[in-house]
């Protein structure tokens, strides 16, 4: 059960495994087949998670992953400083799991700010002992955080999570705006449980000064329970948070961004929809992934790993690891094919993945 909950798909050790360059053009960045560059870096730095959310997590939680096998801190700074310097990555996002169940993190994040120096650094957590920790993550660098919070109703978020700590949560969002983490962002998972808690979130959010994302649950849930035909799309929310303000489309900030906005009651204020599954944005997809482990995986979706930590421990020079890099990201397949008849769910869960 264990390791079907955790998921190790095939990863590519190096050498001829490595995905072939056939076609590449010449440039230094991570350039795809179909003409997207990857700019965002996503480094999950470990599975273990304080919450066991019913759509990311088992009950039991994910296997531990030994700490041998873990990128240390050292290794993630450098992997940082090669995709900012050698691979045009302009922004840097830690995840999990649960990034503050790692002692080290502020070690993590005073490495990677020290590897590329003005490169935003951010975090996403689930908030659960943040506010003992957000004023040291800033002075190492941290720029800002996203909060997972799903809902503001105590006996639903211990259902969705199977843990009560809500007080925590808001404990842990306090914090980060005291020491200055912003803009901070909260976000989501649309949930059939939650859905009419949202109108409520979204007040709550605009009085306490973060923006407010939903996330269109995907199949990415370690019980495999999710279904299409009964998630929470987009237009459901919409209609539901509808009846209590008035919503104006803005579209998205930035092209690659996957949230589209909304203004709420005629602004300032918005509200942003990332609809991964009813209105996907792979066409302008701009990530690079890492998992804890050190593997390269360049979709969210795609089971296929580029081990680069086996590349790292080897004492390869910085110019073969980004080589490599670049091979995995070419290989990136065109988006995540949830409506394909032949769809198959990835191996790993969202919290083996990095969110």
């Amino acid at each position: 059960m264990a390791a079907i909950a955790l998921g190790i798909p095939a990863v590519r050790r190096g050498g001829s495994d490595v995905p072939s360059m056939a076609g590449r053009p010449d440039v230094p960045g991570l350039v795809d087949r179909f003409g997207r560059v990857a700019h965002d870096l996503r480094i999950s730095i470990t599975s273990a998670c304080s919450l066991r959310c019913t759509y990311c997590m088992p009950a039991e939680g994910l296997p531990v992953i030994p700490r041998d096998e873990l990128l240390s801190a050292g290794e993630i700074g450098r992997l940082v400083g090669i995709a900012v310097h050698e691979l045009g990555v302009r922004e840097v996002r830690f995840t999990g799991g649960e990034p503050l169940t790692r002692g080290d993190l502020v070690e993590i994040v005073r490495r990677s700010a020290e590897a590329a120096p003005g490169t935003p650094l951010a975090l996403t957590t689930n908030g659960i002992g943040l506010d003992k920790r957000a004023e040291a993550l800033r002075d190492a660098g941290l720029s800002r955080v996203n909060v997972s919070l799903d809902t503001l109703d105590r006996e639903h978020f211990a259902r969705l999570t199977r843990r009560d700590r809500l007080p925590a949560v808001l404990a842990g969002i306090a914090g980060a705006h005291r020491a200055g983490l912003g803009p901070l962002k909260v976000n989501a998972v649309l949930m059939r449980q939650t859905l009419h808690d949202a109108p409520a979130l979204l007040e709550w959010a605009i009085e306490h000064g973060c923006r407010l994302r939903f996330i269109e649950q995907m199949p990415l849930d370690a019980d495999e329970a999710w279904r299409r035909e009964h998630m929470v799309d987009a237009e459901e929310l919409l209609a539901v948070l509808g009846a209590r303000f008035a919503l104006t489309p803005v579209g998205r900030e930035d092209p690659a961004a996957p949230a589209e906005e909304w203004l709420v009651d005629g602004g300032p204020a918005t509200v942003g929809i990332i609809a991964s599954v009813t209105r996907p944005f792979c066409g302008a997809c701009d990530r690079t992934r890492l998992t804890a482990e050190g593997s390269v995986r360049s979709c969210l979706f795609g089971d296929d790993e580029t081990d680069l930590r086996g590349l790292l421990r080897a004492g390869a020079g910085d110019d073969e690891i980004a080589e490599v890099w670049r091979a995995a990201m070419w290989a990136k397949k065109a988006g995540h094919g949830i409506d394909d008849v032949d769809f198959v769910r990835p191996v790993r869960t969202m919290g083996g993945i990095g969110g």
